[in-house]
Parts: C-alpha cells; sequence; structure tokens
C-alpha cells in the first residue's frame, strides 16, 4: 500500500488567523502625586510602553485607554478604575494591560484580590509588561509566589513615600510655606515660588469690602445679596474662569452663600499669617482637626486686612450671634419637609421662618440673590396650610391606589404562573449548560487524539464558550426581571397600606413624609403639588406583566 504524503494534512494543524481569539485590550495608567515629576512613570511613558508591546502581539487589540492622574495606588476608589471594572462587567474588554504591577495597586490583599480572583473570574486576561508577568502564558506558572512578594513591595514603598511626602509637607508648613492646591480667594501664587501667597489685585477688593460690610455692622445675609446683585464672580467661579478649577461641582452653584462669606471671615490668612493643617487625612478620608493642632506661622505675606479690622469683625459676628441667641428662647420646633419644599418659579428650596410663634415657608431667592432672581411673587405660606393641602393631596392619591391595588390582586395567578416560566426556563438553560460545559471540556482530548485540527478545536471551543456565556446572560436577565417584578410589588403593596391608614384625623408626620414625599413644589397658596416617592410604581409593575 503507498504510503500517504504528510505534507497534505499537516496544513490544517496550523492555527489561522480567522481563527486567532482577540483580546479587546484596556490599558490603565495611574500617576500618583508622588511620581509626577519622574520621567520614567510619566503618563505619556507608560502608554508608550504598552503600545509598543501591544504591536509586538498580534492578538492585542487596544480598545481604550483608562487614566488616574494624581491618585495614591494605596486606594482602589479610583474613577477610571471603577469605569474601567464597569466595562469589563459590560462585556466590553477582556484584557487589562499595566506598564508594571504597581501601576494596578500597591495594596498587597487588593492588588491580589484583582489578579488572583477578579480578573479569572471574568476570564480577564492580565499584563504588566515590566514585570513580565502575562496571565495567558504558561511559562508565568510560578509566578504566583512573586506577583504577591511584589505587591508587598509595592506597598510597603507607597506608604514609606506617603509617610516622606507628609513629613515635608508638615515641615513646609512649619516654615510658612503655602502647600495648599489653589491659593485663598484673595491671592494668588507667586509664579517664581508655588508656596509663596501674593496679593491678586482682582480679588483683593472684595475680601476687603466684606471686612468692612461686616465691620459696618451689615448681616450676612445682606452682604450676600449685595455681592449677587453687583454680578461679583464667586470664588468657585473666579477659579474655574482661570482654569485652577474644571469640575462643575468644585464650581459651585455661581451665586454667593452666607457659608462663603463667613468662611472668608474667619480666615486668618486675611491678617497676613499662614494658616494650615485644618484637615489631614485618615483612612484615605479627610478629616478636621482641631484647632490647637493647626499650624500657623505669623507674618508670611502680606495682609489684606488689619490684626484689628479682623478682630472687630470677629467682635461684630459674635455680638449678632449673641443677640439672635438671646431672642431665640423658644426652640424651633422639627422641620418634617425640611429639602423637600421648593419653589414653583424659580427651583429654589422654600425657607421655613417663625414670626409670632407661627411658621410659614417663603422664597428668599429676591432677598439673596437680587430682586429678579424670582419672578413668581411673594410666596407666604402658614404651615397649617401647607399641610392641610399635602394631606389632601395624600388622601387623593389614596383613593387611586387603592384601586390600582385591586387591579394589582387580580394578577395574583398571572404572576405566578410567570414565575414558574421563568423557573423553568432558568432550569433547562443550567441542563443545557452543564451538557455544553461536558462538550467543551471534551473537545481539548478530542484534538490531542488528532480526532479534530486545530483549527475545528478552537472554533469548537469558542462556539461552546459564547453559548455558555449566551445562557448565564440570560438567566442573569431573567433573575433581574423576576426580582424587579417582586421588588416592585412589594413596594406598591406597602405604599397601598400606609395610604390606606391616611384618614381625615392622620396628622403629617415626618414618617409619613419619609415613606411618601418625594417633593412638594408651590406655586402660591392655593396651588400645592405632591409628588411621590412610589411614583409610576403599579404602571412599571403592569409593564413587566405585559398588561395593557
Amino acid at each position: 500500500m503507498a504510503r500517504k504524503s504528510r505534507k497534505g494534512v499537516s496544513a490544517p494543524e496550523q492555527p489561522k488567523k480567522d481563527y486567532m481569539k482577540i483580546w479587546r485590550t484596556a490599558l490603565y495608567i495611574r500617576l500618583s502625586v508622588e511620581f509626577n515629576g519622574k520621567r520614567g512613570d510619566s503618563l505619556e511613558t507608560q502608554r508608550q510602553i504598552m503600545e509598543a508591546y501591544a504591536a509586538l502581539c498580534p492578538d492585542l487589540e487596544i480598545v481604550e485607554v483608562y487614566t488616574d492622574n494624581g491618585i495614591t495606588g494605596r486606594t482602589f476608589e479610583r474613577e477610571a478604575f471603577q469605569r474601567m471594572l464597569a466595562d469589563v462587567d459590560a462585556g466590553k474588554i477582556n484584557c487589562i494591560m499595566v506598564k508594571d504591577l504597581s501601576r494596578l495597586g500597591r495594596n498587597t490583599i487588593d492588588t491580589g484580590y484583582y489578579i488572583e480572583k477578579y480578573f479569572p473570574l471574568h476570564r480577564v486576561r492580565f499584563i504588566a509588561v515590566n514585570d513580565q508577568f502575562d496571565s495567558e502564558d504558561s511559562e508565568n506558572s510560578g509566578n504566583h509566589l512573586i506577583v504577591p512578594l511584589k505587591n508587598m513591595i509595592n506597598e510597603a514603598y507607597a506608604a514609606d513615600i506617603s509617610k516622606k511626602v507628609r513629613a515635608q509637607q508638615n515641615q513646609a508648613m512649619r516654615d510658612g510655606e503655602f502647600v495648599g492646591a489653589r491659593p485663598p480667594y484673595g491671592y494668588r501664587k507667586d509664579p517664581d515660588n508655588c508656596h509663596r501667597l501674593l496679593v491678586n489685585e482682582d480679588t483683593a477688593p472684595i475680601v476687603r469690602q466684606i471686612f468692612q460690610w461686616t465691620v459696618d455692622g451689615v448681616a450676612l445675609n445682606v452682604i450676600v445679596k449685595r455681592l449677587n446683585e453687583q454680578g461679583v464672580m464667586t470664588p468657585g467661579y473666579y477659579l474655574a474662569s482661570i482654569g485652577l478649577i474644571t469640575s462643575k461641582k468644585l464650581m459651585g452653584s455661581g451665586k454667593w452663600q452666607t457659608w462663603t462669606v463667613g468662611k472668608i471671615l474667619a480666615d486668618e490668612v486675611y491678617t497676613g499669617d499662614m494658616v494650615q493643617g485644618k484637615h489631614t487625612n485618615v483612612g484615605h478620608k479627610q478629616v478636621v482637626t482641631k484647632p490647637v493642632d493647626w499650624i500657623v506661622v505669623r507674618n508670611t505675606h502680606e495682609p489684606l486686612v488689619s490684626r484689628e479690622v479682623f478682630a472687630k469683625a470677629q467682635a461684630v459676628r459674635e455680638q449678632m450671634a449673641s443677640k439672635y441667641t438671646r431672642t431665640m428662647k423658644v426652640p424651633y420646633s422639627e422641620n418634617i419637609l425640611r429639602g423637600r419644599v421648593f419653589c414653583a418659579h424659580c427651583g429654589k428650596n422654600l425657607h421655613r421662618q417663625r414670626s409670632h410663634g407661627r411658621y410659614f415657608y417663603r422664597c428668599i431667592s429676591n432677598d439673596r440673590m437680587g430682586e429678579g432672581a424670582c419672578t413668581g411673587g411673594i410666596i407666604h405660606l402658614p404651615e397649617p396650610d401647607l399641610f392641610d393641602a399635602i394631606l389632601t393631596i395624600i388622601r387623593q392619591k389614596a383613593e387611586v391606589v387603592m384601586g390600582e391595588a385591586l387591579r394589582l390582586k387580580r394578577c395574583d395567578n398571572k404572576i405566578a404562573t410567570q414565575k414558574a416560566q421563568v423557573d423553568q426556563e432558568i432550569a433547562e438553560l443550567g441542563r443545557q449548560t452543564q451538557k455544553n460545559k461536558t462538550i467543551r471540556a471534551g473537545l481539548y482530548e478530542n484534538f490531542v487524539k488528532g480526532i479534530l485540527t486545530r483549527a475545528e478545536y478552537l472554533e469548537m471551543q469558542e462556539d461552546y464558550s459564547q453559548k455558555i456565556s449566551g445562557a448565564v446572560e440570560r438567566v442573569q436577565q431573567l433573575q433581574t426581571r423576576q426580582s424587579e417584578l417582586e421588588r416592585q410589588m412589594e413596594c406598591c403593596t406597602s405604599m397601598a397600606d400606609k395610604l390606606a391608614a391616611v384618614d381625615k384625623d392622620t396628622a403629617l408626620s415626618a414618617l409619613l413624609v419619609e415613606q411618601l414625599i418625594e417633593r412638594v413644589t408651590v406655586n402660591g397658596p392655593d396651588d400645592v403639588s405632591v409628588k411621590f416617592s412610589f411614583e409610576g410604581g403599579f404602571e412599571r409593575v403592569m409593564e413587566v406583566l405585559g398588561n395593557e
């Protein structure tokens, strides 16, 4: 019998590019504040190293770059890192690359968790270029001991660096150097020495005016109104205008507030003294320190107000506070609607005020921000009238909800049938998944025996893996939908019970407000609307059930 040529049978055994698994790769870049001047760890350098590595690996496709700039590696509560994990969960990426292990993190326990537990569980390939670690490389099988050791070294190094940085900052503060990220309002940093404060001629006059008004006996709310009427830019908006702030959250509302003015009046920095160390980090969180622990250095920069003016301003504020305290002999009752009552015209909170022992709600936008801030006219609504209007709306809503509850009750059989169908589908998906896992596990044996070519093996393995993944996703969808239905059902039933208990003798209480009310909008004395916390709950249940 003629011997067959091996030339024709060897080709199918070679992997084809069409069947090569392409890893959707994320480049993760992190730069700590401690290392922002170190060229070897710069953002651009990290990216170049990883892109060069990826260029040598045809199975790596870079789909996204995540960057945390100025964030310590001792915590994993980083914006870009958490966004990357969300994309992992969404299936957008299945490979994460870093320059080295320290870029992932410097916390031994948490870093080890992600490398050894989280990434494998989510079938994510992890590559640390400079540490020559690749979770998909069989040659890394011995690194289960090396990686934890490197993580421990990284954590110890980070703790040591952090300790040295804090010590350096404390010494700088004791030397009278400014170490803050942004200068106090009224000052600017010296272009030649960022630790030295210079007078900012754009904002210093505002600070001086605030102190002068206070010395003259002008109340804080009046000062705030004057600043807003004059169109004076707030500290947050001013810093944003010169590029020192980019976050809208840090910018604020753009309107002066009493607490902003009060903060300026209480800051000794305006007398030429450097007062720092008012906050410290405990467990990666900022906490306020006691005044006795503040670091105060006298006469470090040019003052904006004299010590006499500063002392006079404090005395006037104490006098006003004392007068206010003496007149408030009767304590305020609880404001059960705090943070829930709004003006329909300007959208601002209505303030609860007291006059001659009676409470009322009014919009003070024009008082605080100047005439024209609210065009709705004067709202002066007595609290009892507002409570009565809210209770009337609650009772009307109760009648509607009772009807919805009866309608929902008639769906009990449909709900039970739907749950049984979901349970049955989940059970069938479980059986199919177990069968597919068994088949997938036997593919490699068939490949070794020569029953399957390498190309056939890779194709079938990917096919069964996708079937298993699809089944898992479908089960998650079914469970989420069923859980949401049960939660909404429980919420609707609970709300119906609470509303049923509201009768003509029920008084509005803090508990009732907390359970039922999300927002109260006042357009006028006879025009009040209430947004309930359970709004749309019944509609969502019916939508899930498929009812018209």
